[in-house]
């Protein structure tokens, strides 16, 4: 039985292996394209990081309370964009990882390509049109 289970598992290894090397390549010019805009926006997320640091550094710690409530919900923003920031920037991480494993621009749902004006449009997506409606669907089915 134990072999039988190891025997399931290995064709399922071979089939999305097979799957994915049947796929497509994608245009090395949109794979430019993308690399570039995520090198970009990589560069400007790490900017926004120092800007922010910065800015944290010069704040006042004198005033009256409505100057130290002030100051504490700016900084409780800032906290929740650094998180943001930080997430998109693992976001992209990934996506520059998967460029240069050669994995970039196959959907994580459906397996099949993301579409090129997606990419264009959002260079760090995981999933296609029709991979990211079917993740909503379970998301709103488990969400109850």
């Amino acid at each position: 039985m134990a072999t039988k289970s190891k025997v399931t598992t290995l064709n399922r290894a071979q089939t999305k292996e097979s799957k994915r090397a049947a796929l497509p390549n994608l245009e090395p010019s949109l794979i430019q394209k993308c690399k570039a805009k995520l090198l970009e926006t990589k560069s400007e997320i790490l900017n926004r990081f120092v800007q922010m640091k910065q800015e944290i550094v010069v704040a006042e710690t004198t005033g009256d309370e409505a100057d130290q409530s002030s100051r504490s919900m700016a900084e409780q923003s800032s906290v929740a964009m650094s998180n943001r920031l930080r997430t998109q920037l693992l976001e992209i991480e990934g996506a520059l990882s998967r460029i240069e494993m050669g994995t970039y621009g196959i959907c994580e749902e459906t397996e099949e390509p993301i579409e090129p004006q997606r990419l264009l449009a959002i260079p760090w997506t995981r999933l296609s049109l029709e991979g990211a409606e079917i993740r909503e669907a379970a998301e709103r089915r488990y969400a109850r």
